[in-house]
């Protein structure tokens, strides 16, 4: 029997105030997001982080404070308090709302003291070229985490638990230091060289002492918050086997498979196959490519090629394993990957991950509520509907008409345990038109209308279950069974 579409949304974006009212917020709103049609929220990362209550959690100091200790200046996490963190997750799953949390584990900052290392500096451009001799550094590396006093786990982390670092108090100096006796991990992406590196004290993921503890926390964090699945920070940072062991680590544990899905942040749908491949297949991805053709042909004002959008995305190649987004917090403006999609063409890119069948769409939380930093309004009520469509109608055998530079659609016949559903969708960067499509001979005689407004006419399809749709210029048009 078809299951009801899965639909998550990304519950945060970076410049959310830190006033610690994120939890709070999230508990009021799960009656709202589940009517709305979201089935999984992700949240932002719920750990303590080197700057406090101004860390947005990628910036991680201690995996077992979830905002219940006085570290870092704060208490409270960016996003609340540990009670009100578990008292989120249990209204979100009152109302049948599943929670990814966001995990990082590729690296840790805020070291609570120092220590004397011997490292070799290497070259940012080219990780596999050291630059200079050994030298010895003075690094932020011992973490013993004063304010928690060893509840949890006594487990202390020093400069043998990491690869490198990006810093030397000494020399008051940044770089990027390999540690002594310590390579970098072999099987990552080839970017620079090598990119097992990105920031702070890199975690060395062939020690077993560090693996040990990274799969006591899960197990504990697991326990502790009775999330449902996990969103994975920087896997390709990260060796492609870490999680294959993990993460059936963390199954074991749960006594079932545990959903996730991973960053891996590169444009060649090759690279993201590449690490399914060597993980085993263990978690989806989000479909950067994608991410990256939405971009494109926003930037390109009408020129770009609507027809080849499904080409060499994950989600073409390999559905099961994609989760599809339009932007996240790394791609707003400002951001580390900024590549913000032009607002015009947001609904087209939602229309097309909402509607499709292919991969686990992801609506970002800058797009629904809008990004006050940015003076950015939400867009609604268009992702409102576009959502709800998702929700009721997106169902049934597809038929796609990716056969044109400028005006591209797709059907979905709709199916008996979702009554009413079926749609059919247009999009176009150019001055609009139409196009005769499938929808199914069940439909025979009905008529539809464009249920974002567009278009002032109704549609009938004829006997043959055809119907000449069509669609505005730079608009995406989704035509619905009228009532």
């Amino acid at each position: 029997m078809p299951r009801d579409n899965q639909t998550m949304l990304q519950c945060f974006e970076w410049y959310l105030p830190a006033d610690g009212s994120l939890w709070r917020q999230v508990a009021q709103m799960a009656p709202r997001l589940a009517r709305d049609g979201f089935t999984a929220l992700w949240l932002p990362p719920a750990y303590k982080g080197a700057s406090g209550s101004d860390d947005v959690g990628y910036g991680v100091y201690d995996l077992y404070d979830l905002g219940e200790f006085a570290q870092k200046g704060t208490v409270a996490t960016k996003y609340g308090t540990r009670q009100e963190y578990l008292e989120a997750i249990a209204a979100l799953h009152r109302f049948g709302v599943a929670v990814y949390a966001d995990i990082v584990l590729d690296h840790m900052m805020g070291a609570d003291e120092t220590e004397k290392v011997p490292a070799v500096r290497y070259d940012p451009g080219d990780r596999q070229h050291p630059v200079g001799q050994e030298q010895t550094i003075c690094a932020w590396t011992k973490f013993t985490f004063p304010g928690r006093g060893g509840k949890y786990a006594d487990f202390c982390w020093d400069w043998h638990c990491f690869d490198g670092t990006d810093w030397d108090e000494a020399g008051r100096c940044g770089g990027i230091y390999k540690f002594h006796g310590k390579q970098w991990d072999g099987e990552v992406d080839r970017e620079n060289g090598n990119y097992d590196y990105l920031m702070g004290a890199d975690l060395d993921l062939g020690n077993e002492q560090v693996l040990a503890a990274l799969t006591q926390w899960g197990k504990w964090y697991l326990q502790t918050t009775g999330v449902d699945g996990l969103r994975l920070d920087a896997v390709k940072h990260m060796r492609f086997d870490f999680y294959t062991r993990w993460l059936c680590e963390m199954a074991a544990a749960r006594g079932e498979a545990l959903p996730a899905v991973g960053e891996y942040w590169h444009a060649d749908c090759g690279a993201l196959e590449h690490y399914l491949q060597q993980c085993g297949g263990c978690m989806r991805l989000f479909d950067v490519p994608l991410h990256y053709k939405f971009y494109t042909a926003g930037q390109a004002g009408g020129s770009f090629d609507m027809g080849s959008l499904p080409q060499d995305t994950l989600s073409c190649r390999q559905p099961q394993q994609a989760v599809t987004f339009v932007d996240n917090h790394d791609t707003q403006p400002g951001q580390a990957l900024q590549s913000f999609v032009p607002r015009w063409f947001k609904p087209l890119a939602y229309a097309y991950i909402l509607l499709r069948q292919e991969g686990i769409p992801c609506v970002f939380y800058g797009d629904y509520f809008g990004i006050p930093h940015d003076g950015i309004p939400p867009l609604q009520p268009v992702l409102g509907a576009l959502v709800a469509a998702r929700r009721d109608l997106a169902y049934g055998p597809q038929h796609d008409y990716f056969d044109h530079a400028d005006i591209v659609g797709f059907t979905r016949e709709g199916d008996s345990c979702h009554p009413g559903s079926g749609l059919a969708c247009l999009l176009s960067d150019g001055p609009g038109g139409e196009k005769r499509m499938y929808i199914g001979t069940a439909f025979a005689g009905c008529r539809f209308y464009d249920l974002l407004g567009g278009r002032p006419d109704t549609v009938t399809v004829d006997g043959d279950g055809y119907g000449t749709f069509s669609v505005g210029g730079g608009v995406a048009a989704v035509w619905g069974l009228c009532p």
